[in-house]
């Protein structure tokens, strides 16, 4: 049964190459079966307000097929990734948002790419349910929407036909993972194969690189934090650092939780952590060199939080990262 999917262009500045990649992958999907006799699966359209949009300063234009008002009907609506500028790309764009909503209703599927999240999260049809956007995203989106269930960490997430994926050309990898649910396993490797993406990807913990949110107004945090990160190789006990704040070990939790969205102890993980990758991808210390730099001791408890955070082995992710480690191999 023929599918029928409406690519959106939003107003302003969109991720041109999202748009372009959706309509090629599903257009290659139709070639690949007419060359094996076969009826095509997908009607790719692109779909705004009816407006030629200009991105990239001017460089590339990109012309809707339809307007909104002309599609009653669609089987899944691709949100691309929008301007890093949220409240702007927002305001350009609320009357996408009930015809998202509408669509869901008469039962089509949603996916958004990268931030494009932050348009779908608009919505509402996010709110109780998870969602994975670009990590370098994830401090406003989440108090944006706090009502949304964020999980970074996760390349795609799926749940009630919504589905979201992680930032940049991760949305190959959620354009594979429709193209299975579509079509079968076979075509999704036909496809990552014509487009050398590895299949199977879940997780973009090991591009993320930490950075402690501090635009919050909590002064006693912010010192914590900054206590925290310049004293990265030592053992800290978080129960003396709230103490010299002048605070509980209760409340220390309590306010850090909601500035940061990290305990105490996963913030110290993930400086520590941080730290390590960054040792690990330009010098030549040893893994165990590169943990002691860091206040760790034991080896199995500096693998376990290292490849809890990044989903790689402190090895893995020097060999993939580090070029001299490479070239030894």
């Amino acid at each position: 049964m023929m599918k029928h999917v409406s690519i959106l262009v939003p107003a302003g500045e969109v991720s041109l190459i999202d748009i372009v990649g959706s309509y090629k992958a599903f257009k290659r999907v139709n070639q690949h079966l007419a060359a094996h006799g076969r009826a095509p699966l997908f009607t790719a359209q692109l779909v705004g307000t009816g407006q030629t949009q200009v991105v990239e300063n001017g460089l590339f234009s990109i012309h809707p097929d339809a307007d909104i008002r002309q599609v009653q009907q669609t089987d899944l609506v691709i949100v691309p990734a929008i301007s890093w500028n949220f409240e702007q790309s927002l305001a350009a764009n609320r009357a996408l948002l009930p015809w998202i909503v509408e669509q869901y209703h008469k039962g089509a599927e949603v996916a958004s790419m990268c931030i494009g999240g932050v348009l779908l999260a608009a919505t509402g049809l996010l709110n109780g349910r998870r969602c994975s956007t670009h990590w370098m995203a994830a401090d406003a989106f989440r108090r944006m929407f706090p009502d949304v269930e964020l999980v970074v960490e996760k390349l795609i997430t799926d749940e009630h036909r919504i589905y979201t994926s992680g930032g940049a050309f991760s949305f190959v990898n959620l354009l594979l993972y429709l193209i299975e649910k579509y079509c079968d396993r076979e075509m999704a490797i036909f496809c990552s194969k014509v487009f050398e993406v590895d299949i199977d990807r879940n997780s973009q913990c090991a591009f993320t690189m930490f950075s402690g949110l501090k635009s919050h107004q909590d002064e006693a945090i912010k010192q914590a934090q900054l206590f925290i990160e310049t004293h990265v190789n030592e053992k800290i006990s978080m129960a003396e650092l709230a103490a010299s704040l002048g605070l509980s070990r209760r409340n220390f939790d309590r306010r850090f939780i909601k500035a940061t969205y990290n305990t105490p102890l996963e913030y110290l993980q993930r400086v520590k952590i941080e730290a390590a990758k960054k040792a690990l991808e330009t010098s030549s210390l040893t893994v165990n060199e590169v943990m002691y730099g860091i206040g760790y001791t034991d080896l199995k408890t500096f693998r376990e939080v290292f490849k809890k955070i990044t989903g790689l082995s402190p090895l893995e992710y020097r060999n993939k990262y580090n070029k001299e480690a490479v070239a030894l191999l």
